[in-house]
């Protein structure tokens, strides 16, 4: 039992790392831009305002990928339960990432590799939702967040795989950390509603 919870911590270890390299911060580099511009966030979307579209979409794929790769593989080698640890990790690792003195981006791409690969068809399902949300509003900070909302609902209310408490806490727990990197969002858009 204890050397099953070794290989879990290990392989946690190994997801936070992979959480914690950063693309945006990587091409922003090589491009010589710098991404204190625009909102200052180490994430696609602002690499988008900073250099551009397409840049902002090879951001988003990588981090969609790193969030992906760990947590299938997690999956494919030990078990679900493990997964869910490895995709929390990597997700930790691009928000918290040392590389960035724990100033990292806001974990909506990487959160979305991670749900790819342990409930596919729900992934899916969310990048619609995104996706029509963007197009209707062009606001993607809202966009992700209404996705993070549809997550935990998800999570608290869907019949999941085994298990299935684990999958609750841990959507619930995606969706939590998803919300709280945009409180900076959530409070300038009560401002001017309130203004």
């Amino acid at each position: 039992m204890s050397e099953s919870w070794i290989v879990v911590g290990m392989a946690a270890v190994l997801g936070f790392f992979v959480g914690s390299i950063n693309p945006a911060t990587i091409i922003a580099r090589t491009r010589h831009a710098d991404l204190r511009q625009g909102s200052g966030n180490p994430g696609a979307t602002n690499v988008g305002r900073v250099l551009g579209l397409r840049w902002g979409v090879v951001v988003g794929l990588l981090d969609v990928l790193k969030g992906f790769v760990p947590t299938f593989l997690a999956l494919l080698l030990f078990d679900r339960l493990t997964a869910y640890v490895v995709g929390l990790a990597t997700v930790l690792g691009h928000v918290l990432s040392p590389f960035l003195r724990g100033r990292g981006g806001k974990g909506v791409a990487t959160s979305l590799g991670a749900i790819l690969a342990v409930f596919p068809w729900f992934a899916l399902g969310m990048l619609v939702v995104f996706g029509l949300l963007l197009w209707r509003t062009r606001w993607v900070a809202g966009s992700s967040l209404a996705a993070a909302g549809l997550l935990a609902l998800y999570a608290g209310l869907a019949p999941l795989p085994d298990p299935v408490a684990a999958g609750r806490v841990w959507g619930i727990c995606i969706a939590l950390l998803v919300t709280i990197r945009h409180h900076g969002n959530i409070r300038a858009w009560a401002q001017r509603r309130l203004n």
